[in-house]
């Protein structure tokens, strides 16, 4: 664990620059009227997902109305209501180990934000140990995040409209020997501030590596405005949940206990204000 104190430290003790001192960063390629739902994006590749693809992943927009994506929207509903108490737009999910669910977690709450007319939303990968969000999409691995943050590619070339209104999602690219230097760096800064100015209306959603594996969560939770802890049920020790939280700090709005066993009428339970039993269903 040294390398998460370390870590730990250097993001409480360090200043971040400022990201006006970083040089420009390239915006974000799409027109807006006064409505939400007149946005369109010129230069994102669209990359239409077969609905079937989508509900064998378990993404909620292969599935029709229902208990599960009806969890997805409880879940939703508290996490908006946290970050507007917050004046909150970006939001970290992560989870204390490997193979908790974080990754569908985020996948699936950033489309059913998106599903809100009030919103854009916008998800990016920053898993750059080992992007996986790809697999959730039937899709291969693209340029993304890390060719953005190593290569200067331009960031609207990396974006990708997976065919789900108001949702645009950047991959995390190529998998990065450096990816905890990489996510501290003042290149994310620049990126993570213009991401959260650029459009009032926009929630940002960053998928990261687990909190207690490496260093990756702790480096770049600096930048976020909250985050969301993913656990799972029967499988994560409560001593390893208390661990990642105290990391997490004040930035943690809650958690969402993952692959409940129990039926999906149950009624919801509350933990830390935040709606924390998500089921999660093949």
């Amino acid at each position: 664990m040294e390398h998460i104190t370390e870590a730990l430290r250097r993001v409480r003790s360090e200043p971040q620059a400022h990201p006006s001192a970083l040089g420009a960063v390239p915006h974000l390629r799409a027109h807006r009227a006064e409505e939400v739902g007149s946005i369109v994006y010129t230069q994102t590749r669209n990359v239409v997902v077969p609905p079937a693809v989508l509900r064998e992943r378990r993404v909620i927009t292969g599935y029709g109305p229902g208990p599960y994506a009806d969890a997805y929207k409880i879940l939703r509903t508290q996490v908006l209501k946290r970050m507007r108490d917050l004046g909150a737009n970006v939001l970290a999910v992560t989870s204390p180990s490997e193979g908790e669910g974080s990754t569908l977690v985020a996948i699936n709450l950033a489309i059913s934000l998106a599903m809100e007319v009030a919103h854009t939303v916008l998800l990016v990968d920053a898993n750059l140990r080992t992007p996986r969000a790809h697999d959730y999409f039937g899709l291969r691995s693209a340029a993304g995040l890390s060719h953005y943050l190593t290569q200067d590619a331009a960031l609207e070339d990396l974006l990708i409209h997976p065919g789900i209104d108001h949702f645009v999602w950047l991959p995390a690219g190529e998998r990065l020997a450096t990816s905890s230097e990489m996510l501290g760096s003042p290149r994310m800064a620049a990126l993570v501030d213009e991401l959260k100015h650029r459009y009032p209306s926009r929630i940002v959603i960053f998928d990261l590596p687990p909190v207690l594996s490496a260093a990756d969560a702790l480096a770049f939770a600096p930048l976020a405005d909250c985050a969301l802890l993913v656990v799972e049920e029967g499988k994560t020790p409560a001593d390893k949940v208390a661990q990642a939280a105290h990391l997490l700090g004040s930035r943690l709005i809650g958690t969402v206990l993952n692959k409940s066993q129990e039926s999906m009428r149950e009624p919801a339970k509350t933990k830390r204000g935040l709606f924390s039993r998500l089921l999660q269903r093949g």
